[in-house]
């Protein structure tokens, strides 16, 4: 065996170590997340044409004779018509941030960005599948990691193929979907989202080239948001983009939080201008409370 294949041996067995290192901690909270929240078929349970029993309505005019439930009418003095449940499965594709830049956090007690976007990414497949829904992860790029697809595999797959990816972080933060997105389908994008606002509408421009219903999700560490620092202060990027050196942090802040400010709300703009939803998240808030938003959202946009 060559010095560069064992290397390459050495590299995978690591990855590998990592990623089931990391797969029982994130299936258990994002499981605990998806209890918490617990939304069934997020919302889309309504009448309409289906097997499943719905509920018992008093007949109508609009009613045809053979809609009737004659043995419910037998119970009482009205007539109803027994109703089935609407059915109708959406296949929604998911897709979060896990570049280097990602894995930052600002305390010890904190997860990192990139674990909680694929908690949050993770819980929220199991809570789509579970109202049978499809669920698409995509890739980095964009491109489809696993097809549409539903059940408890889908979930092992899914799991799996996120604690790979934490494990090995992509230096590269440059947003770039591919454009092999359905037409009217449903995305669901999960990261900080600090590109530039130019980069990032010219990235997700396929979705709206597409008719795409997106849910944006920005993940952001505390630290990011308040810049609690003072004093001098180094700052090193993740993601080879050099180093930064601040003599009195505390004179920079107010500027700080304006000019972050003015980004998420280009970003709320960006994302109202094609009918998307928007939301914030922060890793010290507890992330069932942004799932239950998210969850709500889909819903309400496929009605």
């Amino acid at each position: 065996m060559t010095t560069a294949t064992a290397t390459r041996r050495n590299d995978l067995e690591h990855r590998a170590e990592s990623a089931a290192a990391r797969l029982p901690g994130l299936l258990v909270a994002a499981r605990q997340i998806a209890a918490t929240v617990s939304l069934g078929s997020h919302g889309r349970r309504r009448p309409g044409l289906g097997e499943s029993f719905w509920q018992f309505r008093p007949y109508s005019s609009d009613d045809t004779p053979h809609a009737i439930d004659w043995r419910q009418s037998a119970k009482s003095d009205g007539v109803y018509v027994r109703e089935r449940e609407w059915i109708s499965a959406q296949t929604i594709s998911l897709w979060c941030d896990l570049s280097a830049s990602m894995h930052f956090r600002s305390r010890k007690d904190l997860p990192t960005k990139a674990d909680r976007a694929a908690t949050l990414l993770l819980a929220l497949g199991i809570l789509l599948i579970e109202g049978g829904e499809k669920i698409i992860r995509l890739g980095a790029d964009g491109s489809v990691l696993q097809g549409a697809s539903s059940g408890r595999l889908a979930l092992s797959h899914m799991a799996e193929q996120l604690a790979i990816d934490l494990g090995q972080p992509n230096t590269n933060n440059t947003l770039a979907f591919s454009g092999a997105m359905a037409r009217h389908g449903t995305t669901v994008l999960i990261g900080d989202f600090l590109q530039p606002i130019e980069l990032i509408s010219q990235s997700l421009s396929v979705f709206s080239d597409r008719s795409q219903s997106v849910h944006l999700v920005q993940v952001l560490d505390t630290a990011e948001e308040t810049l609690p620092f003072s004093g001098r202060v180094r700052f090193e990027g993740l993601e080879n983009d050099g180093e930064f050196v601040i003599d009195r942090v505390e004179d920079a802040r107010i500027a700080y939080v304006d000019k972050l400010r003015a980004h998420r709300d280009a970003l709320r703009a960006l994302a109202a201008s094609h009918g998307w939803s928007f939301a914030t998240h922060r890793t010290d808030t507890p992330p069932h409370l942004t799932l239950v938003a998210l969850h709500r959202a889909i819903g309400e946009r496929e009605r």
